[in-house]
């Protein structure tokens, strides 16, 4: 096969919509509105909403710069075998984690670690 024939394979066979719903809910936290998003990028609010709820692939340009400007790890979009076989839930909050600050996250896993307790002491 060769190599525009693998690439178009791969883009036809790429589930865009985890990582596209991953970027709405980073944008989102962030408190910034599709529109907002759209003007800084000099794109229309409808290619953002195409990308974020419909799964369209964005050119490689606009998802460099909108996962940078997010900062949403992309790894495991790209490759899911690698992953844990993450749902989209475990996605999102991932890259909802990824935009808080130390003290925050420490908050975040006291809370986790009090819910796993919390169950530990429900099976007894």
């Amino acid at each position: 096969m060769r190599y525009n024939e693998q690439e178009r394979s791969i883009s036809r066979s790429f589930d865009f919509m985890p990582l596209g719903q991953a970027i709405k809910h980073a944008r989102e936290a962030r408190g910034i509105t599709r529109e907002q998003l759209a003007e800084m990028l000099d794109y229309a609010p409808r290619h953002i909403q195409s990308i974020e709820n419909e799964g369209q692939h964005p050119s490689l340009q606009l998802l460099v710069h909108l996962v940078t400007m997010f900062d949403i790890p992309v790894d495991a979009y790209i490759h899911p075998q690698h992953a844990a076989q993450s749902s989209t839930v475990r996605l999102q909050l991932d890259a909802t984690l990824a935009l808080l600050s130390e003290k925050e996250l420490s908050i975040i896993e006291a809370t986790a670690r009090a819910l796993l307790s919390a169950r530990s002491a429900d099976n007894q």
